[in-house]
């Protein structure tokens, strides 16, 4: 990873394309957006939390941290992607 910062501008690019993706099914389903506000919500609670790690002060081995980190947006991501497909 090169840096903290453009981590953090590439969470903001993948997490609003979901969001913005659901907001399309949306405006395509208005009958079932309530499906889509909870994916909108999941996407917002993992962005949250991901950003918090990423701000994270007193990580010992910085490296494997964020390593385990780019792991979990992914899995996070691929859930998300998952949910929107089963619309």
């Amino acid at each position: 990873m090169a840096s903290i910062k453009n981590f953090k501008k590439d969470l903001n690019y993948i997490f609003s394309d979901i969001i913005e993706d659901c907001y399309v099914w949306q405006l395509e389903n208005p009958k079932n957006s309530d499906k889509a506000e909870a994916i909108i919500d999941k996407a917002i609670e993992s962005f949250d939390d991901i950003v918090e790690k990423v701000n994270m002060r007193n990580v010992e081995n910085k490296k494997v941290y964020f390593k385990e980190l780019v792991t979990e947006l992914e899995n996070k991501v691929q859930s998300l992607r998952g949910e929107l497909e089963k619309l």
